[in-house]
């Protein structure tokens, strides 16, 4: 690790880290000094990105945020993680790109070591709700929104609002997708009746 780096991990996480959430008072200046200490840990940061208080996203290396992004307020993100340009983060969101292995049964579960980072992908325009859980491997599309307290354990599509634990298909931000869900859905209810 150069020591430019470290610098920069030292003053993010031991100063700007702590400093007030964007809607204090004296929040218009910690989050620019927290956007500049993490400029310098992203692999990629657009332009007009907000990190909230208390963001943990390890040493940011495999972190990368699109234009007017934002981390939400105590968010972890374990990388590697994309977020597109526009998205919006509530508080306390945690976001898994590797897990514990735990197919063996011969060995305990702490012997089996974890699985490889399996990347997590996020599309413009999107909305991740407060205390939302993803985990590896998920790739939520463009304009889809998350509701809080999901846990998304498989791909969410472009336009899609879901909820729950697991996360399940409400209906589509689109009229025309929701118009089609609608009339599958009743066709699903009309097989299951029979």
């Amino acid at each position: 690790m150069s020591l430019t780096r470290l610098l920069y991990l030292v003053a993010y996480y031991g100063f700007a880290r702590h400093l007030p959430a964007s809607d204090n008072h004296y929040g218009k200046w910690a989050r620019v000094i927290r956007r500049a200490t993490c400029r310098g840990l992203f692999a990629q940061m657009g332009r007009g990105v907000n990190v909230e208080q208390k963001a943990f996203f390890g040493d940011g290396r495999n972190i990368r945020i699109g234009d007017f992004s934002g981390l939400g307020i105590n968010c972890r993100l374990y990388g590697p993680v994309s977020l597109g340009t526009h998205v919006m983060m509530g508080p306390d969101v945690i976001i898994m790109t590797s897990n514990h292995k735990s197919d063996r049964v011969d060995i305990p579960m702490t012997e089996q070591g974890g699985t490889g980072p399996d990347p997590v992908a996020i599309g413009d325009d999107v909305w991740i709700g407060t205390r939302v859980i993803i985990l590896p491997g998920v790739r939520i599309g463009h304009g889809a929104v998350v509701g809080a307290g999901s846990v998304v354990t498989k791909d969410v599509q472009p336009y899609a609002v879901v909820a729950g634990n697991p996360a399940r298909l409400i209906r589509y931000r689109n009229a025309h997708r929701n118009s089609a869900y609608s009339e599958s859905s009743q066709a699903e209810a009309l097989y299951k009746d029979t």
